[in-house]
């Protein structure tokens, strides 16, 4: 009878230990999928205005889904996936925590103006954020306000990135 109690004792001991790794597992490189909601506040193209193709995707709003291939070189810069900055926008001050994530996002060039990034992975394998930006935007010879909001939810999906490339780390500045 005192096997028994040992051998339910270990047992529980060893499930409660790795039920904690799980729960503290770091978000892990590899492919990850996002979901992502963006809303505008401010659009650049007025109600009823049909946006050119060249510019569809990066300013229609609704729901986009894509696939991001994550290195460890970025976890250890923003700890989760995140989205890509494009076009003179790039992420500032980021504070990096055991479960999230908190920074700006600054914009210089045609689009001119800065955001608050926030990100939370609470659970192992999702990673859900929030973006929001306000400045201006060069359109011609006019200047015109924009805001957005940009809410996401990336999953993991495994450690093979398939045909997918790395995304690239952006350098400090």
């Amino acid at each position: 009878m005192p096997k028994t109690r040992v051998w339910i004792t270990l047992g529980c001991c060893l499930f409660a230990a790795a039920s904690l790794a799980q729960a503290q597992q770091p978000i892990k490189p590899g492919l990850w999928e996002t979901t992502a909601t963006i809303s505008w506040q401010k659009s650049p193209f007025p109600p009823g205005m049909q946006v050119p193709p060249q510019a569809a995707a990066s300013f229609s709003g609704g729901t986009h889904t894509g696939q991001a291939c994550i290195t460890q070189a970025w976890i250890d810069r923003f700890g989760s996936p995140m989205p890509q900055t494009h076009g003179g926008c790039q992420y500032r001050n980021i504070s990096l925590k055991a479960a999230s994530l908190s920074g700006a996002l600054v914009c210089t060039g045609p689009m001119n103006g800065s955001g608050t990034v926030e990100v939370q992975w609470p659970v192992p394998n999702i990673a859900k954020g929030k973006i929001h930006f306000s400045g201006e935007m060069q359109m011609r010879q006019n200047t015109i306000p924009v805001e957005w909001t940009n809410e996401f939810t990336s999953i993991y999906k495994g450690p093979d990135c398939g045909n997918v490339s790395p995304a690239a780390v952006p350098a400090d500045k």
